[in-house]
C-alpha cells in the first residue's frame, strides 16, 4: 500500500471506529493475553504498523514498550503524530533493523499479501528470529481468492491466503501454527456478495481499475455497531470458523530455531 496516500489518510481517520479494525485490535490483545497474562512490560514490534491505530489502540491498554516500522513515508507521519516510536524501514530491511533485539510480540497484520513467495520467506525467517523464547508472532491475512475485488486493487494488495499456504511455509521458517482462524464466518455471504459486485463493475467497464476504492469507509452509526456484535458474537460462539475473508494466526518459534 505503500505510495497510496489517500488510503492512509482514511486508515488513520477510522480505524478507531470502524467495526473491522476495533475486531483486529481485539484479536490481537486477546492473543497477547493468552500467551503473557496481564503483563503489560512485553516488547512488542508492529511490523508494518501503517498508520499506527494497533499501538495507539495498546497504548491506551497500558502496553509500554511498543515500536513499529514501516515502509510508508505517509503511515510513518501519521503514526509520529499519534506520538508513536515507529521508524521508516521496509520489511525487506528487517535483518538491519535493530538486529540484537529480540521481542515478546510481533505483529505482522495484512502485510504478507505485499509480498513475493521468495520476498515472503525471507521475512518470516527474519521474523521467527526475532522473537525470545516463548514469543509469539501474530498475523492477520487477506483470506481466499474468491474474496478479491475493488479492494484488493485500491489498497495494492497482490495475492491472498488459505491455511495450508502457512501450514507450508511457517515450519520452514522456523515457526510453529499456534493458532488459525478465518474470520468473518458470520459475514462472509455479505462481503462475498459486495466483492463479487465489485468485480463485476470492473469486468464490465463500469469503473476503472484505477478509479477502483477501498472498502475502508465508515458506515452508519447503527450499521457499524451491528457489524461489530455480530462479529463479537461470532468469536464467542465459534472461535474457530472454515471460511472468511480474513485469516487470523497466531505462531510461535519451533523448539529447535
Amino acid at each position: 500500500m505503500i505510495g497510496l496516500s489517500e488510503e492512509y489518510e482514511k486508515m488513520f481517520r477510522l480505524e478507531g471506529q470502524l467495526w473491522w479494525y476495533r475486531i483486529l485490535h481485539e484479536r490481537v490483545e486477546t492473543a497477547v493475553k493468552q500467551q503473557f497474562g496481564e503483563r503489560r512490560d512485553i516488547q512488542l514490534l508492529d511490523a508494518g504498523c501503517g498508520t499506527g491505530g494497533l499501538l495507539d489502540f495498546l497504548r491506551k491498554h497500558d502496553y509500554s514498550h511498543l515500536k513499529g516500522i514501516d515502509g510508508s513515508t505517509d503511515g510513518v507521519a501519521f503514526c509520529r503524530a499519534r506520538g508513536l516510536s515507529v521508524t521508516l524501514l521496509n520489511l525487506t530491511d528487517l535483518a538491519d533493523y535493530e538486529p540484537a533485539v529480540r521481542y515478546d510480540v510481533i505483529v505482522c497484520n495484512d502485510v504478507f499479501c505485499y509480498f513475493t513467495d521468495n520476498e515472503l520467506s525471507t521475512l518470516l525467517h527474519e521474523l521467527a528470529r526475532r522473537l525470545k523464547p516463548g514469543g509469539i508472532l501474530i498475523s492477520n491475512n487477506n483470506a481466499f481468492a474468491v474474496f478479491r475485488g475493488q479492494h484488493d486493487l485500491a489498497v495494492g494488495s497482490g495475492r491472498r491466503f488459505v491455511r495450508a499456504d502457512f501450514e507450508q511455509r511457517m515450519p520452514r521458517a522456523g515457526l510453529t501454527i499456534n493458532t488459525a482462524t478465518y474470520w468473518s464466518f458470520v459475514l462472509s455471504p455479505l462481503i462475498l456478495a459486495m466483492r463479487q459486485w465489485q468485480d463485476w463493475q470492473l469486468r464490465l467497464g463500469w469503473r476503472k481499475p484505477e478509479h477502483a476504492q477501498s472498502d475502508v469507509y465508515l458506515p452508519s452509526s447503527w450499521l457499524n455497531e451491528t457489524l461489530y456484535t455480530l462479529v463479537r458474537i461470532e468469536e464467542k460462539v465459534l472461535p474457530r470458523t472454515p471460511f472468511g475473508s480474513s485469516l487470523f494466526i497466531v505462531s510461535k518459534p519451533t523448539a529447535t530455531h
